[in-house]
């Protein structure tokens, strides 16, 4: 029987990272984890993982890294230059970088994934804080068949199923993107259908009584919907989070001069809420919307 993979996780404090390192850790897998704020990834220690103080000690020994970071600039530079990550993997690990980074993000990390020899996956996730914790996300990977192997058990535990998009970095990232600007569209169209109704002086509620039983009764819809009405807006999927995934989508549409127009709206107007609410969840686009607001 094979030994599970030793997994080090980089940016194991944030909302998803540390979600995914726990899991891991709970499932028996040796995981340690690495965060700028040590004190974030300290769940993991008690789930039995291990905190390293640098990438690099995170690394050491790891068989499966994962980068779960902010935006491509963190990826990179925790991954990047002499004291970096990738300098201290093991020439037979494998890289599963599992962040939201764009076409470009994705780009530079192939080339340093490359220039060191390793084998990169290029694995985004559909899913948030809730799904991480439950081993529900939806994992969007590309990348060498070579890479996959090793990758199965951790994808299994985060999991619920993995869609393979190509044997090269970038179609993962890219199908994210499509993902992300239908999620995106969902929340923002649900905040402004909540507005209008509060502004014709309709209980909100009455859009889902409509919508009930029929093909346009979303589950997220009511989800981020529900958060609205109550005000409740603790993050699962931070606001400045979407709003740079949009911005993203926005990128490679106008990469390739396609007349997207709605994606280009909704990069403005979450990066507008995201100006004062950015640390808030995603349903706080409709704050920026709604007429008590």
């Amino acid at each position: 029987m094979t030994n599970p993979p030793a997994v080090a996780v980089l940016g194991a404090g944030g909302t998803m990272g540390l979600a995914m390192s726990v899991r891991l850790a709970r499932a028996g897998l040796a995981v340690t984890g690495w965060d700028r704020t040590p004190g974030r990834a300290r769940p993991l220690a008690d789930a039995g993982g291990a905190v390293a103080v640098s990438p690099a000690s995170a690394v050491a020994g790891a068989s499966v890294v994962v980068t779960m970071l902010s935006d491509a600039d963190a990826v990179l530079a925790v991954m990047g230059g002499g004291q970096g990550a990738l300098a201290a993997m093991a020439d037979d690990a494998v890289w599963a970088q599992m962040s939201t980074i764009g076409e470009a993000g994705t780009a530079g990390c192939a080339g340093l994934a490359r220039e060191r020899g390793v084998l990169l996956a290029d694995a985004p996730v559909l899913g948030t804080r809730q799904p991480a914790e439950q081993g529900q996300l939806v994992i969007l990977a590309a990348g060498p068949p070579a890479a996959r192997g090793p990758l199965v058990p951790v994808f299994d535990i985060v999991g619920r199923k993995t869609i393979w998009v190509g044997d090269q970095p970038g179609g993962g990232t890219q199908l994210k993107l499509v993902t992300n600007t239908w999620v995106l569209a969902v929340v923002e169209a649900g905040a402004e259908a909540i507005a209008l109704a509060e502004g014709l002086g309709l209980e909100p509620g009455l859009l889902y009584e409509a919508l009930d039983g029929g093909p346009l009764d979303l589950p997220y819809l009511r989800l981020k919907g529900r958060a609205m009405m109550a005000r409740d807006f603790t993050p699962s999927f931070q606001l400045r989070h979407a709003a740079k995934d949009a911005r993203l989508a926005g990128e490679s549409a106008h990469q390739r001069e396609l007349d997207l127009p709605l994606i280009q709206v909704l990069a403005e107007r979450l990066t507008q809420g995201a100006k004062e609410r950015g640390d808030l969840d995603v349903s706080a686009t409709y704050l920026t919307s709604a007429p008590s607001a």
